[in-house]
């Protein structure tokens, strides 16, 4: 048999994140359903804080991500070393934080076949919808914010938050 292809294993990671969200807890407050994830990164002006204005974490969030796999991880494609895939990763980071567009640094560097495809976006998910070390990362961020690299057993990622 066969070992999965990192994008399939991100397929599955996605489609786990499309499902419904859980009910929501038993609120006097009406509900308003998130806009739809965009591809467009918005201004680090539109930033806004990573919790609501009543003090509660999102329950989705939208993000973006550049993945840099190396040698034993769930990348099967990757041939750099981890320091390689590391010190890449920075350069990346640097380069978000210059202001470069984030959809083009994912095109270009992301090993994510998957997200590379869609500029990056890992569409909008939930806090268990990916890996621990990515979403405690990424429902960190402002909105707008790039985080400092992470490291999951699929590699180095750099996060781009968008909602």
């Amino acid at each position: 048999m066969r070992a999965p292809t990192i994008s399939a294993i991100v397929l599955l990671g996605l489609l786990a994140c499309s499902a419904p969200p859980p009910p929501a807890k038993a609120s006097s407050a009406p509900t308003t359903p998130a806009p739809p994830a965009t591809t467009a990164a918005p201004t680090q002006s539109a930033a806004t804080p990573a919790t609501s204005a009543s003090g509660e974490a999102p329950a989705r969030i939208a993000a973006q991500h550049v993945l840099l796999g190396y040698k034993g991880t769930r990348v099967g494609t990757a041939t750099r070393s981890k320091k390689e895939a590391m010190d890449l990763a920075e350069e990346v980071r640097k380069k978000a934080l210059a202001g470069e567009d984030f959809a083009k640094l994912a095109q270009t560097y992301s090993d994510d076949p998957a997200s590379k495809e869609r500029l990056g976006s890992v569409g909008t998910f939930t806090r268990d919808g990916m890996v621990k070390e990515f979403s405690d990362a990424a429902f960190a961020l402002k909105v707008g914010e790039v985080s400092p690299v992470v490291e999951t057993h699929f590699g180095f990622h750099v996060i781009k938050r968008n909602q």
